[in-house]
């Protein structure tokens, strides 16, 4: 019992740990994105969030990069990112922020860049910042923060760069003192406030080198002469500033200083009266328009100076005659931009000098002309004329550049080149004439680019590639005709180009492709996009492949053919393609998909296959058998049904799964488990039913490795508020439950019952094994058969003298009858057996049972046993077998106390023993006859006794 009690109380423990102790938690995130390539960076992006908690409570402690931009946070608390001490960049930018608590990132130890821009901060208490010892970069800008403590930047002492802009900061002292600490600080970013002066009592930090003060409102400076001693670039753009503001100081060290948009600022008695390098300042937007002006400052200031860099940008320059900057020496670079120039004239306004960089952006240039005759500037490499307004490239245009190794014409109106429009330029590496309206190239046009690595025409209106149109480009690498009108491509255009490596057609017309078509490329080629063009394939038994000989192709983009798509894949079609990595197939309303359309590709690493509802809804079995170095497949909304472990086999390696907006109401997690490296599964916007057929994905989510995208936002379907992750699988196994509780009470039931009727019913028990040995092995005689006795007579001792002297006379020597056969069980029990055994043996050996009733029988337990026994003859062989002799007049009253004898004598009849001798005839005439039986022929034939005893006998 003590052993059965201590199972008992295990298997509680048991129940109790079920019920209450948690599963593992599963390895997705509220709030936050994984990614699935760095597994300690986690992006929260557009979640509405509205407190930080919901954001970091179940990120893990190894998280090194978190971006919580674009939500609607407003307080951070104290310890709000305690448990990930090893963040080191942090993004809280495009929030609500309005407080932040002292202590708020207390224990990120290892953070190095802070993002709290784009919020609602006004004040930065004293230990906001505390423990931020490695913090490098802070951004504050875009807040609506007025002052700040003195000592709220104290703890920073590694930071090196800090942007307080678009603040509303008025006092330049304040910020001075917050940031003296800081003896690393490098840049200081505080445009946008409201200072109207630089007066202060604090100095700057020794390490600060590049000051923006610039959009602010400051006139007269008001500050120390060496305030900025050490600064290398100060910027003091639109202010209100005049050049007296600045004469004071002392700029010696300034490299790079910037005084543009300033209404009132006279820069010729600036470098009158300044002793700032003048080739150290930016002239823009110093209403510098005229050639007088520029003559002016070339002539008087910056003749003989070494200019790094002329910078007159923003100047509303019209037009530079000859010679304008000939007294201007620049080293590096000139930049004209944003002004209204019309036309370069080949650069004569420059006087050949050493520079490198012309840019001459967002101007109104119309046309280059040719240059046959020009200065030549061999130092120049790079030219950039986009976003202006040319329409014509004549010939020679650029052989004022012979050296030129960068062209930008890109962002222009381009109708028309001359066949030399290029000529000279033998050392161009890129050229960049993408988003143009150029409609035709003609041969020849690139003939003397034989250097030339990477060429865009991008967003023309380009219809046809004619042969040999790049036939002197050998050493071009990039090409990229995408997004003009392409429909045709002739067999010979891509000729020459022997190292050709990527190659862009995307976003064309073009509608058939052959391999003869690549046959040029087809050693080199390692990108090619054919993305939105107009393919299309018929189903065919044949095989057909364009790509056969493009063996070193790695990257293939044929996602998104108009109007309707690829529809169908034809077989074989991926043949020869043994190194592609990287295939996009999205949007293309695939119908149909042979089950080896991917064999030939056993390098893939990355399958796109999204966007295809109105086509593919059932993939074959076996479809990516080969892809067994699969690590991203996106089968997102391609209305797929169901995950079948024989369309899913083999990636093992496979790292990312996209199902996101598919038709799967049940997921197999069979085949989850067949990819044993899954790291990355999202299965957004899927009906996911919360029924018992998802039980094991229930357990699978709160067990697995793998992140699962949003998993407490999948909802079940028909009632948005409820959720998968609260579906309670317990009621999946109440069948088993309701067999475990019927088996369990059954036990139960038996063990109570079993020690009860193994007490009560022992002798019952064991006399009805023995009926089943006998019936066994005799099949129960029947009633003609003989038995060994007569009768068994059962007696109590204190009766033995009346059953020896006289009834045992009487009844074994009936003469003339045959004498009857009793059982007594001190003269016929065997000896050495049990005697349980002797009395079952007897009665089942007899033909009667007869019981000799007197007070001292119903005392007796063997008695009442006896009776017991020969009562289940009785039920079992429904035959009357029992005999009850009365020897004694026993009251009701006595027998009621006895109520196992009662029962028998309420329901059998009884023979009393009578005290006359006349009486005691019938007595014994009567039992005979119940003894022998009542059709027995040998009680009327044989039995003995005078005329009046018949009478009595035949009377009853």
């Amino acid at each position: 019992m003590k052993h059965l009690e201590r199972i008992t109380i295990l298997w509680t423990c048991f129940q109790f740990g079920t019920i209450f102790i948690p599963f593992v938690t599963s390895y997705g995130f509220r709030n936050c994105i994984q990614s699935y390539d760095n597994y300690d960076s986690y992006i929260c992006v557009y979640r509405l969030l509205l407190d930080i908690h919901t954001a970091v409570s179940d990120l893990p402690n190894n998280t090194k990069y978190l971006n919580i931009s674009h939500n609607k946070i407003k307080t951070l608390n104290q310890g709000s990112f305690a448990h990930m001490p090893l963040i080191q960049q942090l993004r809280l930018d495009y929030n609500n922020l309005k407080i932040i608590d002292s202590g708020a990132f207390d224990n990120l130890t290892s953070l190095e860049k802070l993002d709290l821009s784009y919020n609602k901060i006004s004040n930065l208490p004293q230990g906001v910042f505390r423990g931020l010892g490695n913090l490098t970069k802070l951004l504050l800008h875009h807040n609506s923060i007025v002052s700040i403590h003195v000592e709220v930047f104290k703890p920073l002492e590694n930071l090196v760069f800090i942007n307080l802009s678009s603040n509303y900061f008025d006092n330049f002292n304040g910020i001075v003192g917050s940031i003296q600490p800081l003896q690393k600080l490098e840049t200081l970013l505080i445009c946008s406030n409201h200072l109207t002066s630089l007066n202060h009592t604090y100095k700057l930090p020794l390490s600060l080198s590049r000051l923006f003060i610039c959009k602010n409102n400051l006139q007269n400076l008001d500050c120390e002469t060496d305030l900025f001693h050490n600064v290398r670039l100060l910027d003091l753009t639109y202010n209100n500033m005049t050049s007296s503001s600045l004469q004071s100081l002392n700029l010696t060290k300034i490299t790079n200083l910037y005084v543009g948009f300033n209404k009132h600022f006279d820069i010729f008695e600036f470098m009158r009266n300044s002793n700032v390098s003048r080739g150290s300042i930016s002239y823009s937007a110093l209403d510098l328009s005229n050639f007088s002006l520029l003559s002016r400052m070339c002539t008087s200031f910056l003749k003989g100076v070494n200019i790094t860099t002329l910078t007159l940008s923003e100047n509303k320059i019209k037009i530079l005659k000859k010679d304008t900057l000939k007294s201007c020496t620049v080293k590096t670079s000139l930049d004209l931009s944003r002004n209204r120039l019309k036309s370069v004239n080949c650069l004569d306004f420059m006087d050949i000098s050493e520079f490198k960089t012309l840019i001459i952006e967002h101007n109104l240039l119309k046309q280059l002309n040719n240059c046959t005759n020009g200065k030549k500037f061999p130092n120049l490499t790079y030219i950039s004329f986009q976003y202006n307004r040319i329409w014509s490239v004549s010939e020679h245009a650029f052989r004022f550049a012979p050296n030129l190794q960068e062209l930008q014409l890109n962002i222009n109106n381009i109708i028309f080149f001359q066949r030399e429009s290029f000529s000279g330029l033998k050392s161009l590496q890129l050229l960049r004439l993408d988003n143009n309206l150029i409609p035709d190239l003609f041969p020849g046009l690139f003939d003397n680019l034989t250097e030339l690595q990477t060429l865009n025409l991008r967003n023309n209106r380009l219809s046809v590639i004619f042969n040999n149109i790049f036939h002197s480009l050998e050493k071009l690498k990039i090409l990229d005709l995408g997004g003009n009108k392409i429909t045709q491509l002739e067999i010979d255009c891509f000729n020459g180009l022997k190292s050709l490596s990527k190659l862009y057609l995307d976003g064309n017309k073009i509608q058939t492709i052959s391999s003869e078509m690549f046959h040029s490329v087809e050693t080199t080629l390692q990108v090619l996009d054919l993305m939105s063009n107009h393919l299309s394939f018929e189903i065919s038994r044949k095989p057909f492949s364009p790509f056969t000989y493009l063996s070193k192709l790695y990257d293939l983009k044929l996602q998104n053919q108009q109007p309707y798509g690829l529809t169908t894949i034809p077989q074989g079609f991926f043949k020869g393609l043994s190194s592609l990595k990287s295939l996009y197939l999205a949007q293309n309303r695939l119908t149909y998909l042979h089950a080896d359309v991917f064999d030939e590709l056993g390098q893939l690493h990355f399958l796109g296959l999204a966007d295809d509802c109105n086509g593919v809804q059932h993939l074959p079995n076996g479809i990516f058998k080969n892809l067994t170095n699969l690590h991203v497949l996106s089968l997102e909304n391609i209305c797929l049904q169901t995950l079948n472990p024989h369309v899913f086999s083999n990636l093992t390696r496979l790292k990312k799964l996209q199902l996101t907006k598919n038709a799967l109401k049940y997921i197999n997690i069979d085949v989850l488990k067949n990819m044993t490296n899954l790291k990355y599964l999202d299965i957004r916007k899927c009906p996911i039913t919360c029924t018992c057929k998802n039980e094991f994905l229930k357990q699978w989510l709160n067990q697995s490795q793998v992140q699962v995208v949003f998993p407490y936002n999948m909802s079940c379907p028909g009632n948005p508020t409820s959720f998968f992750h609260d579906f309670d699988t317990n009621i999946c196994d109440l069948a088993l439950r309701v067999n475990l509780f019927c088996g369990s009470l059954s036990f139960v039931f038996l063990f109570i019952i079993v020690p009860i009727v193994y007490s009560k019913l022992y002798w019952c028990i064991k006399y009805n094994y023995f009926l089943f040995i006998a019936w066994l092995h005799e099949r129960w005689k029947s009633d003609k058969e003989m038995y060994k006795y007569d009768a068994f007579v059962s007696y109590n001792t204190h009766d033995e003298e009346w059953v020896y002297k006289t009834m045992l006379p009487t009844l074994e020597s009936c003469s003339p009858s045959p004498a009857l056969r009793l059982c007594l069980h001190h003269r016929d029990f065997q000896l050495g057996r049990d005697i349980i055994d002797n009395i079952v043996d007897s009665i089942h050996n007899s033909r009667k049972t007869v019981c000799v009733v007197s007070r001292s029988y119903l005392r007796s337990e063997w008695c009442s046993l006896e009776m017991q026994l020969a009562s289940y003859k009785l039920f079992s062989e429904m035959k009357d077998v029992l005999v009850l002799i009365l020897l004694e007049d026993i009251p009701d009253r006595e027998l009621s106390t006895y109520h196992r004898m009662r029962k028998v004598m309420l329901k059998k009849t009884y023979i009393n023993w009578p005290s006359e001798p006349e009486a005691q005839k019938l007595f014994w005439a009567k039992l005979i006859k119940a003894l022998r039986g009542i059709d027995s022929p040998e009680v009327s034939t044989h039995f003995s006794c005078n005329a009046e005893e018949e009478h009595l006998l035949s009377i009853n």
